[in-house]
């Protein structure tokens, strides 16, 4: 990546949130809310998520308990929804990133707490399913360990003392608002990655709003940078995907100029909760044509402002005719960029075409180019895809 200027004070300890800013907690919560509610005769609403992020585990109950007006107080409801989500706590994956941080973190010697409104206990038994982890924080505070939670600055205040720094010296990355606002009131350095989509005007008091782990770019704080970009692109841990070719939103060919392979949106809504929003790379293979480079987006593309999360690639050759209904799988091995709205379409376009050219030429390095041969791609696909 180019060269990056400071954008706030030097650091040099590093404080981290963990659900939603490292583990995927809100999508396993979503799952777990779901099925609960439904047994009430009740729809969970996953667009209302943002009134229970950043929140104490009470705090959360509570706004479940008004907002679906549940027969139970929010002890109550607590009591019975903290059993269900123990019992996954081991099955919420990483978010996109989160090793990469920790693991450079650590490596390069910088100190890192983990700062939490979830009890200790709980934030022990999650990080717990995830090798490394845990001996990589010199300090762990959970909501139960400090007078007040976020957004109150304690947690971050305490992490800060038990690191033996300077409140000044640290920077907190963090996905709430609430978890923005301590971070801010502790006088520390804040990176926000917001978890609520389409939400980023609210994060306006951060030093910094990034659109995931992944675009993190520590020296603007005196940290040292990663070193893992490649000529424009960033190695991803590979991750497949396949289905019939479906019908989009029109605009692809017919707006924009380029011809994009669409995927239904519903049927993978859970696989793409798991990954952010932004532009990747890697290989496509159709089941009657064979395998093509190719470059998709990932997200609700601002400058259209879809209202669900969609995955649109566009394969990196001329097709004489449509292919709708082929069996398409892709082979994700590569990120460029978040996603960003344009001020113009033909600057969309324009930058559509240069990450074309960043994926063609980046998938001919022998790193990306061995997952052309990937069996997922050349083997008849499975019954279940994944």
């Amino acid at each position: 990546m180019a060269a990056s200027k400071l954008v706030g004070k030097l650091v040099s300890h590093v404080i981290v949130d963990l659900d939603g800013t490292l583990l995927n907690t809100d999508s396993v919560a979503n799952q777990i809310l779901k099925s609960f509610l439904a047994k009430l005769g009740k729809k969970w609403d996953s667009k209302s998520a943002h009134r229970i992020v950043g929140r104490t585990p009470l705090e959360a109950a509570a706004a479940v308990v008004e907002d679906y007006q549940l027969p139970y107080s929010k002890e109550e409801f607590l009591s019975m929804i903290t059993p269900l989500l123990a019992d996954q706590w081991c099955n919420i994956r990483p978010l996109p990133g989160a090793n990469r941080l920790i693991k450079h973190l650590r490596s390069n010697g910088v100190s890192m707490a983990l700062a939490s409104n979830s009890p200790k206990s709980n934030i022990e038994a999650k990080i717990s399913c995830n090798d490394g982890w845990k001996e990589s924080f010199s300090a762990i505070v959970g909501r139960d360990e400090v007078e007040k939670g976020k957004p109150s600055p304690d947690i971050f205040l305490e992490a800060a003392r038990r690191m033996n720094t300077e409140p000044s010296r640290c920077l907190v990355i963090e996905d709430s608002i609430a978890g923005v606002t301590a971070g801010k009131a502790a006088g520390m350095e804040v990176i926000a990655v917001p978890s609520i989509p389409k939400q980023v005007d609210k994060f306006s008091s951060a030093s910094e709003v990034v659109n995931s782990l992944l675009d993190l770019q520590l020296e603007k704080w005196g940290l040292p940078p990663f070193e893992d970009w490649i000529e424009g692109t960033l190695p991803i841990e590979p991750w497949y995907i396949g289905g019939p070719v479906i019908k989009g939103f029109g605009r692809g060919s017919k707006v924009l100029g380029i011809p994009t392979a669409n995927l239904s949106a519903e049927s993978f809504s859970d696989i793409l909760s798991e990954h952010t929003s932004g532009v990747y790379f890697g290989w496509a293979a159709l089941s009657t044509k064979g395998v093509y480079k190719m470059v998709m987006s990932i997200g609700w593309n601002p400058y259209f402002d879809n209202t669900e999360k969609t995955i649109e690639p566009w394969l990196l050759h001329e097709f004489p005719e449509d292919f709708y209904g082929e069996e398409l799988r892709l082979a994700i091995v590569g990120y460029i960029r978040p996603e960003a709205n344009f001020p113009s379409l033909e600057s969309l376009i324009a930058r559509i075409h240069e990450d074309g050219r960043i994926a063609e030429k980046a998938l001919d390095l022998p790193l990306y180019a061995a997952y052309r041969d990937s069996p997922y791609l050349t083997n008849p696909l499975p019954e279940s895809n994944s």
